[in-house]
């Protein structure tokens, strides 16, 4: 992994990444979505982890698993012996039936072997926020061989606390939706080495404040062309799109 310091003047990840995998082309946090993001010459993935009820990371964006898998109900409470046996590709069409849940270990795996950047949002379940966090990172930190270190990110303050923990020398980035004006201090407070926002808050001076401060800004989720040329002419360091079809990540 990359041993240079990283901060907005040193951004070593690709500026295009591709969102939960290839966004809607495919079943979002899937293998399958990592691949076509792939065809689709994307070198740096968003996606979003969880732990199952054993303390394995896999992919899933929400606290409920009707709307992208065949279970019924919320995640909390199954292990990952039962969560690997969902469909996880039919919801989206036939070609993807049968499509599994990613594991963060396969998601890994790909990556090293793609050479591919990671930015991993934690999700975690209410009350497991710090735990997700901590064990998270710590995975990642033991198990990651690729060239550049994986980003952390979270809208939970805790989540990222417990990542510092895990581990300490993997870079954070906080998350946020809206523009708070104690955002900078509390990413600065934890360590982060980014600002992940909303794209509708991006402006010159904001992103003149974060880079005063040494941090970095990327931006989710962007798939209109009129704004995507706005905040590559503003300067941010990372847009995150649904989009992997339209917009070249060469830019």
């Amino acid at each position: 992994m990359t041993q240079l310091p990283i901060d907005a003047a040193n951004w070593p990840y690709p500026r295009w990444v591709a969102h939960r995998g290839a966004g809607q082309l495919a079943p979002e946090n899937t293998l399958a979505a990592f691949r076509l993001g792939h065809a689709h010459g994307y070198r740096m993935f968003e996606c979003d982890v969880r732990l199952s009820a054993d303390g394995v990371p896999f992919l899933l964006h929400d606290d409920a698993l009707d709307r992208t898998t065949d279970g019924k109900g919320f995640v909390t409470g199954l292990d990952w012996a039962t969560l690997s046996r969902l469909d996880a590709g039919s919801w989206h069409s036939p070609a993807f039936r049968g499509e599994p849940l990613a594991s963060l270990e396969a998601v890994r795996s790909f990556c090293e072997t793609q050479d591919c950047a990671l930015n991993v949002e934690l999700k975690p379940t209410p009350g497991t926020e710090f735990e997700t966090g901590r064990v998270v990172a710590r995975t990642l930190l033991r198990d990651w061989r690729g060239r550049l270190p994986p980003l952390l990110s979270s809208f939970r303050t805790e989540a990222l606390r417990g990542a510092c923990e895990g581990a300490p020398t993997l870079p954070r980035a906080l998350l946020i939706e809206r523009l708070e004006p104690d955002c900078v201090d509390i990413a600065l407070g934890l360590g982060c080495v980014a600002i992940v926002a909303y794209h509708g808050l991006i402006t010159t001076r904001f992103e003149a404040w974060l880079r005063s401060e040494r941090l970095a800004l990327l931006t989710y989720t962007v798939n209109d062309d009129a704004e995507a040329e706005r905040l590559l002419g503003i300067g941010v360091q990372g847009l995150i799109t649904d989009r992997v079809d339209h917009f070249d990540p060469s830019r």
